[in-house]
């Protein structure tokens, strides 16, 4: 696998797909790695898509530091890949701490950008997230990378999905335990919680932006996703119905579809933004239904909108 430099470091980064494609970029959340995607990966190449994935610096095959990584670092590096790709389309697409480096990247580059999908993701370090994030440092800490899973994993995804898992979670955890290294880990959770507030400079996105948040996501409700649906002009926010944080893990078939088709709309002059609300729909190939009239979409159980 090849490698970019940035400064003394080694960032591990894959590309496949027809040279001159139209290319998605996908970036990692926090304490993921590459390999997850790669699903992704064959669904989009099926697609006629080129596909870059690379793990950021701090994470599986990238090179490790263990002090002073910073989101500067993290987007610079996504610049470099980007400039790999030549004068193609790119799309560009994170989860959650992903994401907020994709917001970061469209915002300061977002000429290259031809789309993007920021999914699980935020604008703004609310208090409870400011305190969820503090908690699991600290338990990363004070356990190691086990112990961030193990709180990690119920708070991302469902029962459904943990369920015929929960004998095997050991095998499921010892990957994650073998490409992330604990000090890095804690300087990744570091630059997280080193957030200054992207909400000022998000009307300075205008790329095509196709928001994605999970029905039941604990870690970034729904009104985080609305400050990027309400600031970005040209986007929609798409609803993921029974969806956790991690919906890339548990719906990758239904989200590399929307990935596809958002991309597919947007190059045949389909997209219209209009910061509409839709909901997206059970299996791949099904019919994104608008959010119901009259109805507010940040709340969890149908409720009419007090007339304006």
């Amino acid at each position: 696998m090849p490698f970019l430099s940035h400064g003394s470091y080694q960032i591990r980064y894959e590309l496949d797909g027809p040279t001159g494609a139209p290319a998605y970029v996908l970036v990692n959340g926090l304490t993921q790695y590459s390999e997850l995607w790669a699903a992704y990966r064959q669904a989009l190449l099926a697609r006629g898509f080129r596909v870059a994935t690379f793990d950021l610096l701090g994470q599986g095959g990238s090179d490790k530091p263990t002090l002073f990584i910073s989101q500067d670092d993290q987007v610079a590096v996504l610049r470099r890949l980007i400039d790999k790709l030549g004068d193609g389309p790119v799309f560009l697409s994170g989860i959650s701490f992903g994401g907020l480096i994709a917001l970061r990247y469209a915002i300061e580059h977002g000429e290259r950008l031809s789309g993007l999908v920021p999914m699980s993701c935020f604008a703004e370090l609310s208090p409870q997230l400011l305190l969820l994030g503090s908690a699991l440092r600290t338990g990363l800490i004070l356990g190691g990378t086990g112990y961030l899973q193990d709180l990690l994993l119920p708070m991302n995804l469902s029962d459904e999905w943990l369920k015929p898992l929960l004998d095997k979670l050991d095998r499921v955890k010892r990957q994650g335990w073998l490409v992330n290294d604990v000090y890095a880990l804690q300087n990744l959770m570091d630059s997280f919680l080193d957030f200054q507030p992207l909400t000022p400079h998000l009307s300075a996105i205008t790329a095509p932006t196709m928001i994605l948040n999970g029905e039941f996501d604990f870690l970034t409700p729904r009104h985080l996703h609305e400050t990027l649906r309400v600031e970005i002009r040209n986007s929609s926010l798409v609803i993921i119905p029974r969806a956790y944080h991690a919906f890339t893990l548990e719906k990758g078939a239904l989200t590399a579809d929307l990935l596809a088709r958002f991309a597919d709309d947007v190059l045949a002059g389909r997209w219209r933004g209009n910061q509409a609300v839709w909901v997206a729909p059970d299996e791949p190939g099904g019919e994104l239904t608008l959010f119901p009239d009259g109805y507010d979409h940040l709340r969890a159980i149908p409720h009419k909108r007090t007339p304006a």
